[in-house]
């Protein structure tokens, strides 16, 4: 898989952070921005601390990527990077954005420039690309609250294509944890399997027999919101790891903390930190399901997930 400092085997990733972001700016989130390296390098060095050795950073085309910052960023914290490149939700980009205005073909020359020869520094002020020699490694793709819009649809097909094209996976943006069939039958139709696609905040819609059901159609699942408590305690992310464990499906499951607001991060004085996943809930997660568990679910999933290899089945426990 391509992460920011080149290409790097899965076996050398260590545990897998699958949802975050290192730089973010987005006009849906006014005042919470941190495009600050140092602040920044700071939170990854504390993530590389707790045992994490590697960053799947989601954030798209439009929402503040610095790729050669990430670069050095990843260099300095000792720890491994896959940036994103595609297009968020239609939210998060203002009405005269010119992804909502180019063709199909622009859109797609983006990300593919973007995968196969280096991300724009600017962050791709507009649909010509300026390479640098950063590539990214997966489609970051977001539908909105129960649907996918005309624009996300259009975003959806030039994503979807790009990852046919390079072979990497792609990850979507489910509002709420809803849409999810959707997002897997209009990716299919697309041509990208289910057990390339990895669906982010789905433990916001925290139903067992949902989750159950999307890893049963091959795709892999984010539980995102570790140590977030406005969505609900952690203990609910357990009982779901627990949920999917008992069915033999906990090899689908990825975790991660999708710290996406300034006030998150312990740099800027906020929380729970970028760090939260390996600090506080890794502990909790092996002292109910054993270190066999903690290792699926952080380390072998991921890994499956980037690779392209076939999901992890477990026996029903």
């Amino acid at each position: 898989m391509m992460t920011v400092l080149g290409p790097v085997g899965a076996a050398e990733l260590g545990y897998v952070d699958a949802h975050e972001h290192l730089f973010l700016r987005s006009s849906a989130l006014p005042g919470d921005e941190f495009w600050d390296l140092e602040r920044s390098t700071t939170e990854a060095t504390a993530v590389r601390s707790s045992g994490i050795g590697a960053v799947i950073d989601l954030t798209p085309v439009g929402l503040g990527r610095r790729p050669s910052a990430l670069a050095e960023l990843a260099a300095d914290a000792g720890l491994h990077v896959v940036a994103a490149t595609g297009y968020h939700r239609s939210a998060h980009y203002p009405a005269w954005h010119w992804a909502r205005e180019v063709s199909e073909d622009e859109l797609l020359d983006v990300l593919l420039t973007d995968l196969t020869v280096g991300m724009d520094d600017r962050d791709w002020a507009g649909p010509r690309p300026v390479p640098s020699t950063i590539r990214a490694g997966i489609v970051k793709l977001g539908a909105s609250y129960q649907r996918i819009t005309g624009d996300e649809l259009r975003w959806f097909r030039a994503g979807a294509e790009a990852a046919l094209r390079t072979g990497v996976p792609v990850a979507v943006h489910c509002e709420t944890g809803t849409a999810a069939h959707e997002i897997l039958d209009t990716l299919d139709q697309l041509g990208v399997a289910a057990h390339r696609v990895l669906l982010c905040h789905t433990d916001r819609n925290a139903d067992l027999d949902l989750h159950r059901e999307l890893a049963s159609r091959g795709a892999y699942l984010v539980y995102d919101t570790v140590g977030r408590i406005k969505y609900g305690p952690d203990s609910r992310i357990l009982d779901l790891i627990d949920g999917m464990a008992e069915a033999g499906l906990a090899g689908q499951v990825c975790l991660g903390t999708d710290v996406g607001r300034r006030s998150m991060l312990r740099a800027y004085g906020g929380g729970p930190g970028m760090d939260v996943l390996g600090r506080v809930f890794l502990p909790r997660l092996e002292r109910r399901l054993g270190r066999d568990l903690v290792d699926l679910v952080m380390r072998d999933a991921p890994a499956a997930l980037l690779s392209g290899t076939p999901a992890l089945v477990r026996p029903a426990s």
